[in-house]
C-alpha cells in the first residue's frame, strides 16, 4: 500500500511541478482570434484600444522583425506576461519572464496590489533585460538570451522601499544609468525623477542618483519613466498627472543628468480616451515611429492604445496634431504601421479547451500557486477542492483562483464543468473578481448538491459574502455562465445541456481590483478542515476532497 501511495505522490508531482515551466515553451493553435475584439480591421487600417485587456504600464521593444510587450502584473501568478508582434497591432502571449513572485514565502499569500509594478525591456549586446520594481523591496533584473527564457533569476539592483518604474539606458560610450521613480506609499516621497549610474553588468546601481526632474509644480505625479537617445539628446518619456486624467510628459537635454527640458507631447484633448500616457516608443523597420500606452478604463483596467508618434524640432508628437500646438492626442482608427508586409489577424488568448497538458498563457492565479492546487490532463483541467484559510474573510483573500483579464467591453463567458465534490462545502464554479465580486458555483450540503450564488461587496475591506442557494442540482454536469454588457454589468446563468439557461434575476457591477481591472476565472474550494491520514497533507487533501473537471472554457 505504502509503495503504491509513493507511486501516486511521484506521478502527482511529475504532472504539477513542471507545469508552469512548460507553459512558457508550449504554444497554443496559433493564430488565436478573438471573438470579441479585434483591433486589426482588415484593410489596412486598425482601431484602439489595440488590446481591450489589462495589460497595464505597458513596454516595447523591436528585436528585427519581431516586436515584444511586457506589462505590470502586480500580484497575479505567472509573472511579467510577454507578447509578440509582427506589426504591433495583432498580438499573442507567448510566455511569462516568472513562473513564481519572490519572496517565494511572501507571496504565497494573496498581496493585492503588491509585487511586479512598471517594469522595461530592452535588448542589448544579444540579451533581453527585464527591469521590474517590486515596490517594498527594490529593482529586480532578470536576463535572456530567448524571449521564450530561460529567464535568470531576478537579481536585486538596489534594494529599497518605494523604487519604482526602473528603466535601463547604454549611452555611446558603454556606460549604463538607470532611471525610476518613487512611489510615496513606500518611499515617502513621490513626483521625481532620478538617474542612477550602473555597473558593467548593468546588475547593480553604484550611486545614489541625481534627481533630473521634480514633477510637484507642473506635473504631479510623475513616474513610469522610459529612457531613450536620439540626435545626442537624452529623452526621458514619463506620464503625469495620474493614471485617470493624466497627460504624457517628454524630458530632453545633451547631458544625461540634465538639466531637462519639459513638453507635454500628448493629452486626451477633444477625445474621450482619458489618461492617454505611460508606455514605449518603438520605431519599425521601415523608420516610423509609435507608442505605445494604456488607457484607465475602470473595471476594464488600463487597456492598450497604439499612436502614430513624429518627430518635430527633436521633440516627439504623440497621436495627431490637430490645433499645430505641438501636443497631439490620441487617435481612434488609423493606419496600421508599415512593417513591409502584412501578417495574419490574432489576438492574446481568452477561450480555452483545455486540451493540452498545460492550461493556457491567459491564466494566472493569485499567488505563487501549490502543487496540490490543479493538475491537467490531455482533456481537461483538474482544480482540487482546496481549504480556504480560517484567515481568508472572504474570496479576495483566497491564492488558488485561477483568473484572466476582461477581454473585452462586452462578453460572454461560458465554462462546462463535472463536479465530483469529496466534503460538505466543497464548491466549485465562475467568479468575477474585484474589490467586490460574484459567483456561481456549485456547493456540496449534507443534503445534496445546490446551486449558490454569492455577492460580496467591499470584499477588499474585509466583509463577509452574501450567499443565495437557488436551487437543489442533482447533476454533477453544469454550464456556467455570466454575460458581461457596458459599464461592467454582469448577469449569471447556468444550465444542465447548454440550451436551455436559467438566470440569475439580479444583476452585478464589476469592480476593479487593486491597480488592476475585474478578472473572470473559476474555482474550486473548501471549508472544511480534514486531519491527515498520512504523512503527507496533500494527498490527504486529495483523497478527501473533491475535484472539479473543467472540460472548457469560452469566450464569445
Amino acid at each position: 500500500m505504502k509503495q503504491f501511495v509513493g507511486i501516486i505522490i511521484s506521478m502527482f508531482i511529475a504532472v504539477t511541478a513542471t507545469a508552469q515551466e512548460r507553459r512558457q515553451i508550449n504554444k497554443p493553435d496559433f493564430p488565436y482570434v478573438s471573438k470579441v475584439w479585434v483591433a486589426d480591421d482588415g484593410d489596412g487600417t486598425y482601431k484602439n484600444p489595440i488590446i481591450h485587456a489589462d495589460y497595464s504600464d505597458p513596454d516595447a521593444i523591436r528585436v528585427g522583425d519581431d516586436y515584444y510587450m511586457i506589462a505590470s502584473s502586480f500580484d497575479a501568478v505567472p509573472c511579467l506576461p510577454i507578447l509578440h508582434s509582427k506589426d504591433l497591432v495583432n498580438w499573442t502571449i507567448i510566455g511569462h519572464a516568472l513562473n513564481r513572485q519572490i519572496p517565494i514565502d511572501h507571496f504565497s499569500s494573496v498581496q493585492h496590489g503588491n509585487g511586479v509594478w512598471a517594469p522595461s525591456i530592452r535588448y542589448h549586446n544579444n540579451e533581453l533585460y527585464i527591469y521590474y520594481p517590486d515596490p517594498d523591496y527594490g529593482i529586480y533584473l532578470t536576463k535572456a538570451t530567448n524571449i521564450t527564457g530561460p529567464w535568470s533569476k531576478p537579481v536585486l539592483v538596489q534594494a529599497g522601499k518605494g523604487l519604482i518604474d526602473p528603466c535601463p539606458l547604454w549611452d555611446d560610450n558603454g556606460n549604463a544609468y538607470l532611471v525610476h521613480a518613487y512611489a510615496g506609499s513606500r518611499a515617502g516621497i513621490k513626483s521625481i525623477i532620478v538617474v542612477k549610474k550602473l555597473n558593467s553588468s548593468a546588475d547593480k546601481v553604484v550611486d545614489s542618483g541625481i534627481i533630473v526632474y521634480d514633477g510637484h509644480k507642473d506635473d504631479p505625479t510623475i513616474e513610469g519613466p522610459k529612457f531613450y537617445k536620439r540626435n545626442g539628446y537624452y529623452y526621458i518619456f514619463a506620464p503625469a498627472g495620474g493614471v485617470t486624467m493624466g497627460w504624457q510628459l517628454v524630458l530632453r537635454s545633451k547631458n544625461v543628468y540634465g538639466p531637462y527640458e519639459r513638453k507635454v507631447v500628448m493629452d486626451q484633448g477633444s477625445t474621450n480616451i482619458n489618461g492617454p500616457h505611460q508606455g514605449a516608443w518603438v520605431q519599425t523597420q521601415t523608420g516610423e515611429d509609435w507608442f505605445i500606452h494604456f488607457q484607465d478604463k475602470g473595471a476594464y483596467g488600463r487597456i492598450v492604445h497604439l499612436q502614430p508618434m513624429q518627430w518635430k524640432n527633436d521633440w516627439p508628437i504623440i497621436g495627431l496634431d490637430k490645433d499645430t500646438n505641438g501636443k497631439g492626442e490620441p487617435v481612434l482608427n488609423y493606419k496600421k504601421p508599415n512593417v513591409g508586409t502584412t501578417y495574419p489577424i490574432c489576438s492574446p488568448q481568452e477561450s480555452d479547451e483545455f486540451n493540452d497538458t498545460t492550461f493556457g498563457l491567459q491564466w494566472q492565479w493569485q499567488a505563487n500557486p501549490k502543487d496540490n492546487w490543479a493538475k491537467t490532463t490531455d482533456h481537461s483541467l483538474i482544480l482540487h477542492a482546496v481549504n480556504i484559510s480560517d484567515a481568508a474573510k472572504n474570496y479576495w483573500y483566497v491564492p488558488n483562483i485561477l483568473l484572466q483579464k476582461f477581454p473585452a467591453e462586452e462578453f460572454t463567458a461560458t465554462t462546462k464543468l463535472y463536479f465530483d465534490p469529496g466534503d460538505t462545502s466543497d464548491r466549485a464554479g465562475l467568479i468575477i473578481m474585484g474589490a467586490d465580486y460574484a459567483s456561481l458555483s456549485l456547493i456540496k450540503k449534507p443534503d445534496g448538491m445546490y446551486i449558490d450564488y454569492a455577492i460580496c461587496k467591499q470584499a477588499d475591506k474585509g466583509l463577509s459574502e452574501t450567499d443565495t442557494l437557488l436551487e437543489k442540482f442533482n447533476s454533477h454536469d453544469i454550464y456556467l455562465q455570466v454575460t458581461v454588457t457596458k459599464n461592467a454589468v454582469c448577469n449569471f446563468s447556468y444550465s444542465k445541456d447548454n440550451i436551455h439557461y436559467r438566470s440569475i434575476a439580479a444583476s452585478f457591477t464589476a469592480k476593479p481590483g487593486r491597480w488592476i481591472g475585474a478578472k473572470i476565472g473559476l474555482f474550486c474550494t473548501s471549508t472544511e478542515h480534514i486531519a491527515p491520514v498520512h504523512d503527507n497533507d496533500a494527498v490527504a487533501s486529495m483523497s478527501i476532497h473533491g475535484d472539479a473537471y473543467i472540460d472548457w472554457f469560452r469566450i464569445e
